[in-house]
């Protein structure tokens, strides 16, 4: 809403900063990150009061945590969604296009984690939702954004797969592309998801990856930029630095509360909605490929599971001692801690990785 202050009069000068896209990201981040400061300890104990025993752990995970993390509540992602989705209406551009779609997929698989984390919590169990039902729900809610996308996009380039670090290269996969946008976006929420693990494990990667789309967003929206990077212009995207920087906000407003030992988990509520939100902006701006390299370790936590049950069920034995990896790591005797930060490395080392391919071409 902010954005229109300054369209009112082109002679307030004060009001002029409004139309720069990189002022009004760095409110988004100020103002998410103060809104989750400001009201989170409030939601904690709501949630805290509301949930009784908190969120149940796995039998079947570290022994450990039944010990370190029993009764610590979950939901967090309510702080995240609260802040980031307030922060976005506020400072963006509300006629893009773009940042419609990114919030319906947000709102849409943050509401999934949300009843998932309620049957949770209910049967005091970490069985929720029927995976195949989520599953479901989560594609149709995909298949729609990226339609949208899809529309509202360059006709030249609305349903071609473009590949980074190669100057001009591009498959157009016409309809097939936007069931393949739609799986970007569940394999982006359900990564997300399985990474969460640990405290302090999933948002940090997710910060990052949306510092990076922050960038090529406001890159890839520019005409000159563009040009100067080879990349494919694809006008309205840049809006969408300023949803990452509501992101970014309210992540590190979450982190705060969720700094080792937690006193809040993110729960699918947070998890789900973050990695359907980056995987939303990465079809949007063309950059599905990019996405896979800097959130690379989302996709090796993900390929871990597969590993493991595919093994297992083939041949009975396990590849990892447990899975997610991460879990894989305690079971060596690596610390919370030494995980976490190792993980953290990994992702910043991802990130540097992804970023180069915007001008190696």
């Amino acid at each position: 809403m902010l954005y229109f202050l300054g369209q009112l009069s082109d002679s307030l000068t004060a009001f002029n900063v409004f139309r720069y896209v990189t002022f009004r990201t760095a409110g988004a981040v100020v103002t998410a990150l103060f809104f989750v400061f400001m009201f989170g300890p409030g939601m904690i104990a709501l949630l805290r009061l509301k949930q009784g025993r908190g969120q149940p752990i796995r039998e079947d995970g570290p022994a450990g945590h039944l010990l370190t993390k029993k009764g610590t509540p979950t939901m967090g992602g309510l702080m995240i969604l609260s802040g980031a989705v307030l922060s976005t209406l506020l400072w963006s551009n509300l006629a893009n296009g773009y940042v419609w779609v990114v919030l319906f997929v947000t709102i849409g698989f943050g509401a999934i984690g949300f009843y998932d984390d309620y049957l949770k919590v209910k049967r005091m169990s970490h069985k929720g939702f029927g995976g195949r039902q989520r599953l479901l729900i989560e594609a149709i809610i995909g298949l729609i954004a990226c339609y949208a996308i899809s529309r509202l996009s360059e006709p030249a380039y609305a349903t071609s797969l473009l590949f980074p670090f190669v100057k001009g290269l591009a498959w157009n996969m016409g309809y097939f592309f936007i069931v393949l946008g739609g799986f970007v976006i569940m394999a982006a929420g359900n990564s997300v998801n399985l990474t969460d693990g640990l405290d302090g494990l999933a948002i940090v990667p997710v910060m990052v990856a949306a510092a990076c789309f922050a960038l090529i967003a406001y890159l890839v929206g520019s005409v000159t930029f563009s040009d100067y990077l080879f990349l494919n212009y694809t006008p309205g995207t840049a809006e969408l630095s300023v949803v990452c920087g509501a992101l970014i906000g309210a992540g590190l407003g979450f982190l705060w509360f969720n700094a080792p030992p937690a006193q809040i988990f993110m729960g699918d509520t947070g998890s789900l909605a973050l990695g359907g939100a980056l995987g939303t902006i990465a079809v949007a701006t063309k950059h599905e490929i990019v996405l896979a390299i800097i959130g690379g370790l989302f996709v090796l936590e993900t390929v871990s599971v597969i590993v493991q049950v595919a093994s297992f069920r083939l041949t009975g034995k396990r590849v990892f001692r447990m899975a997610p990896i991460h879990h894989h790591f305690e079971a060596l005797g690596w610390t919370e801690s030494q995980v976490v930060i190792r993980f953290w490395i990994i992702s910043f080392v991802l990130a540097l990785i992804g970023l180069s391919s915007l001008k190696l071409r």
